[in-house]
């Protein structure tokens, strides 16, 4: 007989034992657009930004998943979280960024598409690294009008994202995120040791300058 002191619940993995990324070029992309947002909005306590985190959507149903390569939710607390558990958080992602690959542009394209569509995510974005698998533009991005993906127009090797507000341009093989604001690139991690770098030594420059000053003075 059953304990009735206990109740099994339904285990939501965190992993389905593939790997994040398929090559290096994937993995580093992920990385620096999760990086990017994350330092873009490191401020406002009510935007949550991940990566190939597992997302379920459907409760007491554990194979109800999708795992986006990058979403951006505004609306839900910062914070680590082991999976993301839509009926907890009450909030569907806004953005959500996916990185074909041949394994996956298939997913990208026609499944995740429609379950993006189906829950409400605004926005949708699918880059390909490698220019193989999708036709035209390596980009293309879809937004959420009356219920149903509409696709966005590109302007010329951009496309403007509403909800982060902030454009996703093509560069080479990669993408970035620019800030219409001021003109600028999100800097991704390297970049941004290298801004940290040069403003450390330019502190060292002016301080020995000063030393030097009261030494003659």
């Amino acid at each position: 007989m059953q304990n009735p002191a206990y109740i099994e619940k339904p285990f939501y993995p965190e992993s389905d034992g593939t790997p994040m990324a398929e090559t290096d070029i994937h993995a580093k992309l992920m990385f620096n657009l999760w990086f990017a947002l994350e330092n873009f909005f490191r401020n406002d306590p009510q935007v949550y930004v991940s990566r190939n985190l597992f997302l379920y959507y459907v409760k007491g149903d554990p194979r109800k998943s999708i795992a986006p390569d990058v979403f951006f939710v505004r609306g839900v607390p910062k914070g680590d979280r082991r999976v993301y558990l839509l009926w907890e958080e009450g909030v569907a992602p806004q953005v959500v960024i996916e990185l074909s690959s041949e394994h996956t542009w298939k997913d990208d394209v026609f499944k995740k598409f429609h379950t993006y569509e189906k829950l409400g995510v605004h926005e949708y974005f699918i880059f390909d690294p490698t220019s193989d698998y999708m036709k035209g533009s390596p980009l293309i991005g879809f937004r959420l009008e009356g219920g149903e993906y509409v696709e966005m127009e590109l302007n010329g090797d951009r496309l403007r994202s509403d909800e982060l507000g902030l454009d996703l341009v093509v560069v080479g093989n990669t993408l970035r995120l620019l800030n219409p604001g001021d003109g600028k690139f999100l800097l991704t991690p390297d970049e941004e040791a290298e801004a940290r770098m040069r403003a450390e030594a330019e502190v060292e420059r002016l301080r020995a300058e000063n030393e030097l000053l009261k030494q003659k003075s």
